[in-house]
Formats: structure tokens, sequence, C-alpha cells
């Protein structure tokens, strides 16, 4: 394949934009080449700007959960663009798409709007400390939830795949309010807690991790925390930006029957338009301002486009519950072309093939991976017209849009593929 135009767009954008890239993990450093620029999307594939087509398994990075341009989200934004772009001030679909997250999160008593994850993820924290009136806050290597100055530290994602320990920028003091613990250890939990208990305001996991790569709980490990927390009066935060509406309808906390005290959601509640939302218990949430003394706000959160395209989707998901078990065995049969000596984790439509010939559990596990195979793999994939994540440390996503031809060229590939 030929890859001119994007070449030429890539050294453009590298003379205006650091990196050439507006996020990190796009620059394609970890896997070699340049990125692609991609031209339009259509169902479960998208076109580059030199004309390639590809079987896209990125889907803007999980919120594509129908796929691109699905009928019913573009109608809805066309009825919000008659309507107008941004007020600043309530609207009824507002309202609307809150309802339709209570009604599938039964945690969620009460709900905010916001612009994307890291505003979900900062804001619950801030209502986690303002509430309980302490200042620490328990997360996990590995685990990403944001750009969030206290939460850079032992990160995934994009600062696992360009190497960086954590990041500069960030005041020492800020980190000194975050324990960074191991993923699936309870005892480094527990051990925390009896030293620092007191003083824990909440812990925040992404109940099924997604930026080491996919990486499932351990049976008992969402349970221990549940516990643990409760025990302590410390507030149990589950991130499920990226498994929200997308492993069940009703999130990880659904699938996994684990009640958080609150909970941040984005990527598939705004249908591919930016949006994010924390939301939990009534008690805890009632001191967010203007009712309460916590203080968060935003002029375009709740924004008409995005609050259209998500009420549409998660409206179409709750008509469509078959959408689930068919993602399940679309994700079964791809991630059976794994041949011995890789690793595969998936949890319903989220999968990650990690070269790597033991159990991946935590974010030590996962870094012992062969990176430079996975890259091969990437380009190997790419010829052939399959798109995945360019790091190791990402899943990959599957959408209703993918079909049974989909997935058997997407097999025939990673056949080839693995062995590049």
């Amino acid at each position: 394949m030929k890859h001119t135009k994007s070449d030429a767009l890539f050294a453009r954008a590298q003379q205006i934009i650091p990196g050439g890239v507006n996020s990190p993990v796009r620059a394609f450093r970890s896997v070699g080449g340049n990125p692609l620029f991609i031209a339009r999307g259509e169902g479960s594939h998208i076109f580059d700007v030199d004309g390639n087509e590809y079987i896209d398994y990125v889907g803007s990075w999980g919120p594509l959960l129908l796929g691109h341009r699905h009928p019913e989200i573009l109608e809805a934004i066309e009825r919000a663009l008659a309507i107008g772009t941004s007020f600043g001030a309530p609207t009824e679909q507002e309202t609307e798409l809150a309802e339709a997250i209570l009604d599938a999160v039964p945690s969620i008593e009460m709900v905010r709007l916001v612009n994307s994850g890291t505003e979900a993820t900062m804001s619950a924290i801030r209502v986690a400390r303002g509430f309980t009136g302490r200042d620490l806050i328990v997360k996990f290597e590995g685990c990403y939830h944001g750009h969030v100055d206290s939460l850079l530290v032992k990160a995934g994602s994009g600062v696992a795949t360009l190497g960086i320990a954590d990041t500069q920028g960030v005041p020492k003091a800020f980190c000194d309010t975050t324990i960074a613990l191991p993923y699936n250890a309870p005892e480094a939990v527990e051990r925390a807690f009896r030293e620092h208990g007191d003083g824990i305001a909440a812990v925040i996991v992404e109940p099924v991790v997604g930026n080491m790569g996919c990486v499932p709980p351990l049976p008992g490990y969402l349970e221990m925390l549940r516990e643990t927390t409760a025990r302590y009066g410390a507030l149990l935060i589950f991130d499920e930006v990226m498994t929200g509406f997308r492993v069940a309808f009703g999130g990880a906390q659904q699938r996994f029957a684990i009640r958080p005290d609150l909970t941040t959601l984005g990527k598939v509640i705004g249908g591919g338009l930016p949006v994010g939302a924390y939301g939990g218990r009534r008690d805890v949430m009632s001191r967010v301002a203007p009712a309460g003394p916590v203080y968060q706000a935003g002029t375009l959160s709740g924004n008409p486009l995005a609050v259209a395209a998500g009420l549409a989707m998660l409206r179409h998901l709750k008509a469509h519950p078959e959408i689930y078990q068919r993602l399940e065995a679309l994700g079964a049969e791809l991630c059976g072309a794994a041949p011995p000596g890789i690793t595969v984790n998936r949890v319903g439509s989220m999968f990650t093939f990690f070269f790597s010939g033991e159990p991946v559990t935590d974010w030590e596990s996962a870094k012992r991976s062969d990176t430079a195979r996975f890259g091969r793999f990437f380009r190997a994939m790419l010829e052939r017209g399959v798109y995945l994540a360019p790091s190791q440390f990402e899943a990959a996503f599957l959408s209703a849009a993918h079909s049974a031809e989909d997935i058997r060229r997407t097999v025939a590939a990673a056949r080839e593929a693995f062995n590049a």
C-alpha cells in the first residue's frame, strides 16, 4: 500500500503540532512508520487519504460501538444542528440523557455531564475528597485515567507506549497524594489501607483495564476492592470511560455485579462526539455545586450535538440487547485465531493480542511483552487492510458493524501476520 499523501500531511503537521499529532499514541512511535491520515469511515471500515481501505478495530478508541456513521446517530446530530450547536444553558435532552444513564447503571443516582473522560475522573476525585475530607487517592499501575496531574503516576496507555516513566510538569506535591499499587494484587491494597486508611479518600480503578492492553480483573478482585473501601470509609470509583455500555449495557459493574460509589463515563455515551460524565450515590453527588460546595463547571458540558448523539446511541443499545451477544460471539471467533505463544485477553468486545507466552494480569506482566514483534505484526496487518491500535498497550474494539466477512478476513490476515 502507498501512503504518499499521509506521509506528506504528517511532515506538514510536525511543523506546527507537537509530534505532528493531537494525542501521542497516534504518532506510531512504538510500531514504526508514519501515522495514517483518515479521510472517512463507513460502518466497520475506514479509508485513508491515499484511498486505502481498512477493517477498523480502533473505532475512535472505543466509542463507535455501532460503527462509523450509524444512520440513527447521524439523524440525531442533524436534528440537533437544525436547532443550534451550543447554548451554555439547560436543554431538555440533557435531562433525557441523564435519565438514560441512570436507567442503565443502577449505582448512578445522580449524574453530571462533562466534556471528556479526563474531566470526569478529575471531577470524581474532587468530589470524593470533598465528601470524605481526605486527600489520598489509590490508583493502579498501568491504569490510565486521563491526563489529570495526580493520576499520571504509573499510568498506562500512551505514557507506556512512549516509554515515559511518568511525565514532567507535574509537581511532586501532586504525586504525593497518589498511592500507585499493582493491579490484581489484593495484598497490596490491604497493606495500603492498613498504613494509610484514615487518609484515603477513594480508590479509582478501571474494572477492566484497557490502557495496558485489555486486562480483566482476577476472580474476587473487584469484590475485595468493594469490601475494603467500605470498611475504611473510602469511596470506590469505577472508571468506566472505556467499559461503560461496551462490555455490557450497564458496564463492567453490571457484568461483574459490583456497585461502586462513583462511576466515570465517556466514549459510548457521546456516540463518537466529545463527552464525559460522572455520577453515583445521591448523598455524594449532592456535594457538587450548585447543590453543594464542591465546584465543577464547563461551558460546553451537555453540548446539544454530543447529547443528541449519545442519546441516540443509548436508545439503540437498549432496544437491541442482542448486540452484546453477537459481539461476544464475534470476539471469541476473532481471538481464537491466536497461535501458541500469544496471550489473548478479551472481555466482551474489548481484546488484546499480547506478544507474550505468559498470562498478562498486571502492568509488570504486560510490559514483558515483545513490543518489537507486536510492531511487525501491526505493520503486517496494516498491509493486509486491518487497522489496529498502534501500541501493544492498547485494547482493540469490535463494533456491531463488523460482519462475519470482516472477521474471516481479519483471522486470515492475522494467521499470516503472526509469522511476520
